[in-house]
């Protein structure tokens, strides 16, 4: 299933000498004005061969004609074969990764695999309780996926899969493959209840943001808990409450959740409700406004507004694309000087991005550039944070996700 039907010559593929270098290190991907020569025009999903400037073999990849990435790399060292046998030891290896990361009675929501830093560029696996939701971001796995499908079935043997598609691949796929997104094979829930640290969450794995739920700030999240006992929080761009639930079981007086979404803040009541059996939780109280967070929270930060001991700042991307960072720069520190504004003396601000085109660096100064204009010198950074361990990195542009907790003296 895994093996390309041989129509005609191997696509062979050579790059320019720091191209080389690059993948030579482990650099997953080559855009295409660094191809220097191929035999033969491509095909997307084709298995090119990388040789060096010496002929001598060096990497496997997919060939995708569709993307300015236009060879993504598979495997890189001695020439394999990629059959099926290749393919299980490749996705056995990958979750062997995972294994004693987190404790099964208690978290069983995680991610199997990260795309290129696992060696599956494009392709993310998530598994929620019984569940798994794999989604794709290339075309070259689509015509892939029955033999992707039966390796997952036949090594994990979930109680449902789903198939998610990013937006340029949904139309191409039910034209060419006729395939949606959805259920493959047995319907499950479209709605699935998942632990972590012991707590109670619902993923919307058919049709909620990324995969159903954001597994990437599991440990940001426990952080908050530690910060909460006692305080009033904020808690801005609040999607389904998870920070908000830990901050409640780490003690706090109150939670405010603010969300665009009326969808978001109603799943946000559900977890809640779903964990009321713990006292500290029960005894939380939870508040939830529908409203634009920027603009709630810059009404806020006037001399008389609202203060919070804990607030968190977790926007959507602020940068989408390389032509947006210096923007989305500015626009982390002008939320950061209204989350500085609403903060109480002793209160700390948990600040995070998942913009890659942001890199860590940048995010903190910005923040850090807004603590000193609101705060003067009364202020230290407690910790700094990037990727959960099932969230690996392997190359810069994997980068995403950086947090910041700045404490307000």
């Amino acid at each position: 299933m895994w093996e390309q039907a041989e129509t005609g010559s191997r696509l062979k593929i050579r790059v320019t000498p720091a191209a080389e270098v690059a993948v030579r290190q482990g650099h997953p991907w080559v855009y295409g004005d660094k191809i220097r020569q191929q035999n033969r025009p491509g095909e997307t999903g084709e298995i090119a061969v990388l040789y060096d400037r010496a002929d001598r073999f060096l990497a496997l990849g997919f060939y995708d004609l569709d993307s300015a990435i236009r060879l993504r790399i598979l495997h890189q060292g001695p020439p394999v074969t990629l059959d099926e046998a290749w393919w299980r030891a490749k996705f056995e290896a990958t979750l062997a990764r995972r294994r004693g990361q987190f404790d099964p009675a208690a978290t069983d929501g995680y991610r199997l695999i990260n795309g290129e830093n696992d060696g599956w560029p494009a392709l993310i696996l998530d598994q929620y309780g019984d569940t798994l939701v794999l989604k794709i971001y290339a075309a070259f796995w689509l015509a892939k996926l029955p033999a992707l499908e039966f390796l997952i079935r036949q090594v994990l043997a979930p109680h449902a899969l789903v198939l998610r598609l990013s937006r340029n691949l949904i139309a191409r796929a039910a034209k060419h493959y006729q395939l949606e997104e959805g259920f493959l094979g047995t319907p499950g829930d479209d709605a699935v209840v998942f632990r972590e640290n012991g707590l109670s969450f619902e993923a919307e794995v058919r049709f909620g943001q990324k995969t159903g739920f954001f597994l990437d700030q599991r440990e940001n999240r426990q952080r908050v808990e530690s910060l909460a006992r006692g305080q009033d929080v904020l808690n801005a761009f609040s999607f389904s409450g998870g920070f908000s639930l830990y901050a409640a079981r780490g003690g706090a007086r109150s939670v405010t959740d603010l969300d665009i979404s009326p969808h978001a803040l109603e799943s946000s009541r559900r977890n809640f409700a779903r964990n009321a059996d713990h006292p500290a939780i029960a005894a939380t109280t939870h508040h939830r406004h529908q409203t634009d967070a920027f603009a709630w929270l810059g009404e806020a930060a006037q001399p008389n507004g609202l203060r919070f001991g804990l607030v968190i700042t977790d926007p959507p991307s602020l940068a989408k694309r390389e032509i947006e960072r210096v923007g989305g720069i500015e626009a982390y520190h002008h939320l950061a000087r209204n989350a500085f504004h609403v903060l109480q003396p002793g209160g700390t601000l948990l600040a995070a991005s998942c913009s890659a085109h942001v890199s860590a660096a940048e995010f903190r100064q910005a923040v850090e550039r807004a603590a000193r204009h609101v705060l003067g010198d009364h202020w230290q950074t407690l910790w700094t944070a990037g990727h959960a361990p099932d969230h690996p990195v392997s190359f810069t542009e994997g980068e995403y996700l950086k947090a910041i907790a700045v404490q307000r003296r």
